[in-house]
């Protein structure tokens, strides 16, 4: 699995506060979806199109730790290939993800530092 892009300091005591004043941890998981979203629609434009199936595979999900942007599946197993090479193959990364992700980087920290405080203020009690 390649490392996270960007990885926010606090997150674990986020979750650990929201917990334990009883806050939705959901509200974590919906945030990281669509910031994965915002990657997703960017990663469509940038990936390599033979036949274009591997771009009708990416898709956004969410957990409460992390925002994924999901490639491939069982009929498109190639997804890692096309992103990260296989030098032993003579096969260069074409990383189409990982460049949406940089480009589109002021856009989703923007939105997931505002869902943050958001999260934050109604634990705070402050909406």
């Amino acid at each position: 699995m390649p490392a996270p892009i960007m990885r926010v300091d606090g997150a674990r005591q986020l979750r650990a506060t929201m917990k334990a004043a009883g806050a939705d941890l959901s509200d974590l998981t919906a945030v990281n979806k669509r910031t994965a979203a915002i990657v997703t629609a960017a990663a469509g434009g940038r990936v390599p199109h033979r036949s274009g199936q591997l771009a009708a595979t990416l898709r956004p999900a969410g957990t409460k730790t992390a925002a994924i942007v999901r490639a491939g599946k069982a009929a498109v197993p190639y997804a890692a290939v096309i992103e990260f090479g296989w030098p032993g193959h003579n096969i260069a990364p074409q990383p189409y993800v990982v460049e949406a992700a940089h480009a589109t980087e002021p856009e989703w920290t923007t939105y997931y530092e505002e869902q943050v405080e958001r999260i934050l203020a109604s634990i705070r009690g402050d909406s």
